[in-house]
Formats: C-alpha cells, sequence, structure tokens
C-alpha cells in the first residue's frame, strides 16, 4: 500500500519520511513541480487517499492532490497539466461523486478555504447581488444569506456540497434551482482562460449545467430578496426537518444517486415499488428511509456501490422498462 508523500507549503520540498514509506512519484512529477516552483500553495499529497474528500467515504488514491490558492494558481495549474497531458478533475466537497477502489491517474484538484469568498456586490431596493466562491460550501452560503434576510436560497439548506458543484449540477430541490437565482458565473476553461457567461445565455438543465467537460466553475453571483430573516429561518427550518424525516441520517451517501426519469414516477418511487429498500452488496445498501439513497454502512468500497447501482438499475428496467441514469459522477471507469 501506498503512504502519502507530502509537498507542504513549498511546490519544490518534500519533507522527509518515515523509512520504508518513501513511494515512486509519477514521472511528470518533477515538471510540474519546476513548473510552479514560483507559487506557495497548499500542499501537494502524492498517491494521496481520497476517500475522505468524499461524502461516500469511498475511493482509492490519486497520483497527486493538489490544493491551489487562488484563481491565478488554479490557471497555472490546469495550463502546466494540459502542457505535460495529465488527466485531473475538479473536487469540492466530495458530494454526488464515487471514485473508483482503483483511484485515479493524473491530479485531483480540490477547491477549498481558498475558494471560498463571499461578496456583496451591488444593492437595489429590494435586493443584493452576491458573489460566492466555488469552494464555499452550500451549507454555509445559506446561513450567511438567511443571517442578513437575503431570501431565494432556501431550498439548498440542507443540500450537501460546494457552491461550485451546486451550478455545475445545477441543485435543486423544493421545485427550485440553482439557475432560478444565479445571474452570472465566472468560469475557467481547460487552457486557464478565465470568462464569464450570463446565466440566461446558459443552457441550464435538470442536474447540468450545460457547459463543455472541461469547464470549471469559479464564482457564481446570486440576486437575492430583501426578507424577514426570521421568517427564512423558519422556512429553512421547516425544510431541514422535512430531509430529516425524508432521508437517512447519519450514513455516508452521495446524495440522491438517480436521476428522476421523465414520466412522473421518481427514482425513489420506482426503487421503493421495486422492493429494493433494504438491498445490500457488501457494506452498500438502499436505504430504508429512501430508496433513492445508497449509503455506506460503514465498510463499503467503490465496487460494492457500483454493484449496488447496477443491481438497481437492471430490476428497475426489467420491471418498468425505465433507465436509471445515475445523478452521481463515477470517476475514474475507463
Amino acid at each position: 500500500m501506498y503512504e502519502a508523500a507530502v509537498y507542504t507549503g513549498k511546490w519544490d520540498q518534500m519533507m522527509s519520511l518515515p523509512a520504508g514509506s518513501a513511494v515512486q512519484l509519477p514521472e511528470w512529477a518533477p515538471a510540474l513541480q519546476q513548473a510552479l516552483a514560483d507559487h506557495r500553495g497548499r500542499d501537494i499529497v502524492w498517491h494521496g487517499a481520497l476517500a475522505g474528500y468524499t461524502t461516500f467515504k469511498v475511493g482509492g488514491r490519486a497520483e497527486a492532490i493538489v490544493f491551489p490558492q487562488g484563481r491565478e494558481e488554479l490557471s497555472l495549474l490546469i495550463r502546466s497539466l494540459q502542457a505535460l497531458a495529465v488527466p485531473w478533475v475538479i473536487l469540492g466537497r466530495g458530494s454526488n461523486v464515487v471514485i473508483v477502489d482503483e483511484g485515479l491517474k493524473g491530479v485531483a484538484i480540490v477547491l477549498g478555504r481558498d475558494f471560498a469568498e463571499i461578496e456583496l456586490v451591488d444593492e437595489a431596493a429590494d435586493s443584493i447581488l452576491v458573489r460566492v466562491e466555488a469552494g464555499c460550501s452550500l451549507a454555509k452560503l445559506v446561513s450567511w444569506a438567511v443571517e442578513r434576510g437575503l431570501a431565494g436560497l432556501e431550498f439548498a439548506a440542507g443540500i450537501p456540497g460546494s457552491v461550485g458543484g451546486a451550478i455545475v449540477m445545477n441543485a435543486g430541490a423544493w421545485q427550485r434551482e440553482m439557475k432560478d437565482v444565479l445571474v452570472r458565473v465566472s468560469v475557467m476553461d481547460s487552457r486557464g482562460a478565465v470568462s464569464a457567461r450570463e446565466a440566461a445565455a446558459m443552457h441550464f438543465a435538470y442536474r447540468s449545467w450545460g457547459e463543455m467537460k472541461g469547464t470549471i466553475a469559479l464564482e457564481g453571483f446570486f440576486r437575492l430578496k430583501k426578507d424577514d430573516p426570521l421568517l427564512l429561518k423558519q422556512m429553512c427550518s421547516d425544510y431541514l426537518q422535512r430531509r430529516k424525516q425524508r432521508q437517512p441520517q447519519n450514513m455516508a451517501s452521495g446524495g440522491s444517486f438517480f436521476k428522476n426519469p421523465p414520466g412522473g414516477r421518481t427514482a425513489g418511487q420506482l426503487i421503493d415499488q421495486a422492493g429494493l429498500k433494504g438491498c445490500t452488496v457488501g457494506g452498500a445498501m438502499v436505504s430504508t428511509v429512501h430508496a433513492n439513497f445508497i449509503v455506506n454502512t460503514g465498510r463499503a468500497t467503490a465496487k460494492d456501490i457500483l454493484e449496488l447501482m447496477g443491481m438497481v438499475q437492471k430490476a428497475v428496467q426489467d420491471k418498468y422498462g425505465i433507465a436509471l441514469e445515475p445523478e452521481v459522477k463515477i470517476l475514474g471507469l475507463g
């Protein structure tokens, strides 16, 4: 088993490791270190375990995990990886994702606290324009808005993940979605170039923002209405209570697992009516509380989750002729 080799504070200096714990770095590691030598970002973790960066708590290792500080450093990182032909993926808060047990080739880029700023941009008579960076947790943004009497995001109370992930997935609940409050999105393309997209001109759809693969959401601009903080707190409390009653608690999961298919019946209803609540594969289980949640009972592997996913898909296809499409992103296959 690999142990993690950690670069702390400086891209070009590896901390000493105990005897016997050294790892073989990928052949492109020196070139990446050299390209980033002038930037003092967060740690690079070589052969780092990814399970701790996902809400499912499963998955193998990445060849490297990188924590860029700011968009300039992220742009340089993306350009360097493109030049080296090294694959990369973006991780925010790690919800809605399953990483295979074999891990990932290339680099997992974690946008965390260095991409979590919330800023008031403009104030009108009855509304506020707010800029929020992609690494900010959605829960933090909802709480921040409610405390200031800014309405529009109450539907997101209890949705896990980052603001960037919520934008990319067009996250939603209670007949509301992120696109309903978004005005503009700053994005970075696969060459590290930054541009702005007006939300009205984007192709938001059910659990999709319509942008090309390789496009990174950097920040969103939200138009929020002024309202009574006490009323907003009560609405969020009601939504959270309904979630607690209807969704599994205290068990690792990735959120809703399958997209709702066309036709009226939800994925959860179809899975429940197929008699699959409580079905298990290894440590993965179809939740007994909400059938559209696959949960980690404490010892699941990614393989368990994916095998259970396939079993659910086959059962629903056989019974109803409906193909369930995963809402979660599966990283590392192919």
